[in-house]
């Protein structure tokens, strides 16, 4: 080798060396960053977990805070959470390789899958479903209210539609319940057994459904809603009536870990459940809306948005309240962002979203995270008697003046109620917030609700009737039931 030659290859050997240094210094510093923003927000309440993947290298996988307080578990990468609406893009995905199985069309009509329709209903297609621009409304009753199959559909079907089918986007949780059944239909199984065989096995994901994994039962974390209702896990329930009903099934509810999230991230990547096609096709922006100041646009089980410099972003978020997750991806830029948190608030709801802009930005810096508002209220009312409820509510105007209304004084009262604890404070605040909004029916009706859950009959009585008068109609009924008593 001649001494140019050996020049040559050495500079390559160096700057090979100091691109890989370089990159595993960035590395570090970015997991310092997130790791440094997300411990400090224990403190004031944050609990969940985050995982990071850039080009296919993990830079943070990491559990924050208590993930069941009962047993003093601390949440990890292996915590089972409820992933919520995230759920949509395992149906997505699901009628994506049916498709590709050649077992269905995304062009089908609903009448190819269901007799007897409704004529406007008739022509709607799968894939006005998969965008929400089918038009149909987004719930008939709530996540566990129990239904039959036949009358869940019956009743759906039934439902008017609130556009023309492909008018315009509207997000709609029973347009995918239609999509779970559709699943059923077509592969003649249920739809969980589907997703497992052909989505959750092939990615290595054992820790993900409903009722059909064998979940270690150590890792399956409770939920504690602005860090003060204790729940249990959704999988509990599930366990106790041996299904899901159709008020969630295929829109919602779905169990994971944020190991088998990112296992889901790499089969996509990788074309081990989808093919190329189909990957764009899951991913191409479809039904076009407007929220707030931004365009949006649905691809199937994913929102997509272009960012400045035309950074193309997917992403997607679940919630029941209790716990949220949200999933971030950057295909051009392959990164993915797994958050959840199994203690909810508005405070901590889209935390990934300012964890995306960390890794973008290396000059940015988030705000800090705060203690919410009904948790601050809840410990200053743990720790002082009711005679200081002028000193409460001028912290939270002090504290928290963004957050400061009737609804917040109403809430954090009703919080009190359904504890059945300190109901003295409970009573206070009601009468306090009817001080401010003295016709407010809705805030008589709760001071109505506080003196029956302390058996003071004819207050409760009164404060129904101030209900009534001030326009809350649901105060008529328990203004009768208690004058029955």
């Amino acid at each position: 080798m001649n001494k140019t030659h050996f020049c040559t290859l050495l500079i390559i050997i160096l700057t090979s060396i100091f691109s890989q240094a370089q990159n595993k210094s960035d590395a570090i510093n970015l997991y310092t960053r997130i790791d440094t923003y997300l411990a400090k927000g224990v403190k004031n309440g944050f609990s969940g977990a985050i995982a990071v993947m850039i080009q296919g290298k993990t830079i943070i996988n990491k559990g924050y805070g208590i993930a069941n307080k009962n047993t003093n578990t601390l949440n990890n990468p292996n915590t089972i959470f409820d992933i919520g609406s995230n759920t949509k893009q395992f149906t997505a995905t699901a009628i994506l390789k049916l498709a590709e199985l050649k077992k269905l069309k995304l062009t089908d009509s609903l009448s190819k899958y269901f007799k007897n329709l409704p004529k406007e209903k008739q022509s709607i297609t799968i894939h006005q479903l998969l965008t929400h621009s089918a038009g149909f409304v987004d719930a008939i009753g709530r996540d566990f209210t129990k239904i039959s199959q036949k009358d869940f559909f019956e009743k759906l079907f039934a439902s008017k539609l609130l556009s023309k089918p492909g008018e315009k986007y509207a997000y709609s949780n029973t347009g995918y319940s239609i999509l779970g059944r559709i699943i059923e239909i077509v592969s003649n199984q249920p739809y969980e057994t589907f997703l497992n065989k052909y989505l959750f096995k092939p990615a290595g994901m054992y820790q993900t459904g409903y009722l059909l994994p064998t979940w270690n039962k150590t890792q399956i974390s409770r939920s504690y809603n602005r860090g003060i209702i204790d729940s249990e896990s959704s999988i509990f329930r599930y366990q106790k009536h041996n299904k899901v009903n159709w008020h969630l099934k295929a829109n919602g509810g779905i169990n994971s870990t944020q190991n088998d999230m990112l296992r889901w991230f790499k089969a996509l990547k990788t074309n081990k459940i989808l093919s190329k096609e189909s990957i764009k096709k899951l991913t191409t922006p479809y039904a076009h809306f407007l929220s707030g100041k931004y365009h949006y646009a649905y691809a199937y089980g994913w929102t997509v948005r272009m960012l400045e410099n035309d950074i193309k972003r997917l992403t997607h978020n679940g919630s029941n309240g209790a716990y949220a997750h949200s999933l971030i991806w950057f295909p051009e830029k392959d990164i993915q962002i797994v958050y959840v948190t199994n203690a909810n608030s508005a405070k901590v709801e889209f935390l990934a979203y300012d964890i995306a802009k960390i890794i973008l930005d290396k000059k940015y810096t988030p705000q800090p995270i705060v203690k919410n508002v009904y948790a601050f209220a809840m410990d200053y009312i743990k720790q002082h008697p009711k005679e200081n409820s002028n000193e409460l509510i001028a912290l939270l105007k002090e504290k928290y003046s963004e957050d400061f209304n009737s609804r917040l004084l109403n809430t954090i009262g009703n919080l009190l109620v359904r504890s059945t604890k300190n109901l003295d404070w409970a009573i206070v605040l009601f009468q306090k917030n009817i001080e401010l909004h003295p016709k407010n029916g809705n805030l008589w009706d709760s001071l109505g609700d506080a003196y029956k859950a302390t058996k003071q009959k004819e207050k409760a009585i009164e404060s129904y009737q101030k209900a009534v008068e001030y326009g809350h109609v649901n105060s008529q009924k328990k203004l009768e039931d208690l004058r029955k008593d």
